[in-house]
């Protein structure tokens, strides 16, 4: 969709069609090409930290079954998107069996792709069967950057033992480099990963809510100063654009400019350049095309984008979890709130809701009996954003349950 197109449409098709436009620009797809030549139709590349190498800024989000969806990733790769993400547990298994059907037919490629896969850090026993079944599943040698996912303290892998595992899955080169994925207290997190020297980059959540906090600036500087890659995740800010007064001034005033919400926040995010990749789950065809032209397409986000997307922070923040952890503390522990508060938004805010009641159906069954009958009155005292957290707790059972 060209911008005179998408433009046009604004005045014909009504905001809630536009929502769904599938780009900014006509797109030309080209299987070869240098990202780093002028006028190239790929996806340019940052270096991923002190690895030297070079990265495609948009990642490949790969939580779902992409066993049946063989098509996203080849066109993913016609595009330049050659940095793929996924995880051990993403869709039972099905996204890494995926990824290794692919291979399957075409291992010629994978020396293209910047693999990336994780597991839980609970034992060094458990993390090396597991990238065993991950190499397995992904009929590759080896993965480029392992990650301990869902890493809530440092304290979780900074022990020597994580650090020996680490030494010898590169030097028998199953893995290249090793990081972690962070989800919440993700400042802390992120201080803690950058003083621990044997990290080669990280993963978390980053976008235009949580990108001014000072303690989340500070905690990518410490990282960037330590040489490690940073991927951002939940660059949307905790769902998509809905029909309120704030949803519909951001939209207006975005549209105007040629992109749409969604573009605008990835823009927003990559324009900070000690970010080495933005992943995004990306479900389909029409999503991939959306999140490459908006980043081909050159039109900077000027003073006024950003303070659009400012101004809908502080509006809507009434509604979203910061992730910060403050919740969880103030229950001592007892409930994992924030934990719950992504799956509610990722099965509201973007479909996923097998993938919700997955987590939440996973839970021990007195925990699930603390979120319909315990008093969150401190938790809510202690969000940033007020969230009404006793009555989304037992929303959450009523929903996902």
């Amino acid at each position: 969709m060209s911008r005179r197109s998408f433009l046009g449409a604004a005045g014909s098709a009504g905001l809630g069609s536009l929502l769904i436009a599938s780009g900014l620009r006509a797109e030309k797809v080209r299987a070869t090409g240098d990202p780093r030549k002028k006028g190239s139709d790929l996806l340019p590349r940052r270096k991923f930290g002190r690895t030297g190498v070079e990265v495609s800024i948009i990642a490949m989000g790969s939580s779902i079954d992409l066993s049946e969806n063989q098509l996203l990733l080849s066109q993913g790769l016609k595009r330049g998107v050659t940095y793929w993400d996924t995880a051990d547990s993403y869709s039972n298994g099905a996204s890494e069996e995926g990824i290794g059907l692919f291979f399957g037919e075409h291992p010629e490629q994978r020396k293209n792709v910047f693999l990336v896969t994780k597991s839980g850090a609970g034992s060094v026993a458990s993390v090396e069967k597991k990238l065993s079944r991950s190499l397995e599943r992904m009929k590759t040698g080896h993965i480029d950057l392992y990650f301990f996912h869902g890493v809530n303290s440092i304290d979780a892998i900074d022990r020597p033992e994580f650090r020996e595992w680490a030494e010898k899955a590169k030097k028998a080169k199953k893995i290249r480099f090793i990081g972690l994925s962070t989800h919440k207290n993700m400042a802390a997190v992120m201080t803690g990963a950058a003083k621990l020297g044997w990290l080669d980059g990280l993963m978390t959540a980053y976008n235009y809510r949580i990108m001014h906090d000072d303690d989340m600036k500070k905690a990518v500087d410490s990282c960037v100063a330590a040489g490690l890659g940073v991927t951002a995740m939940k660059t949307q800010g905790g769902g998509p654009i809905n029909d309120t007064a704030a949803d519909r001034e951001l939209a207006g005033h975005l549209v105007a400019k040629g992109f749409t919400p969604e573009q605008a926040k990835i823009k927003a995010v990559l324009e900070d350049t000690r970010i080495a990749a933005v992943c995004s789950q990306m479900p389909s065809v029409e999503i991939l095309r959306s999140n490459v032209a908006a980043v081909l397409d050159k039109t900077a986000l000027d003073a006024a984008d950003r303070k659009a997307l400012d101004r809908h922070a502080k509006a809507s923040c009434a509604g979203t979890c910061a992730a910060c952890g403050r919740c969880e503390k103030a229950v001592a522990g007892r409930v994992p709130v924030a934990d719950v508060m992504r799956n509610l938004m990722y099965s509201r805010g973007y479909g996923e809701h097998a993938l919700a009641r997955e987590y939440v159906r996973a839970l021990p069954a007195v925990v699930r009996g603390r979120m319909k009958s315990m008093d969150f009155s401190r938790a809510e005292r202690a969000c940033p954003n007020g969230l009404p957290i006793t009555r989304l707790m037992k929303e959450a059972i009523l929903e996902l349950a």
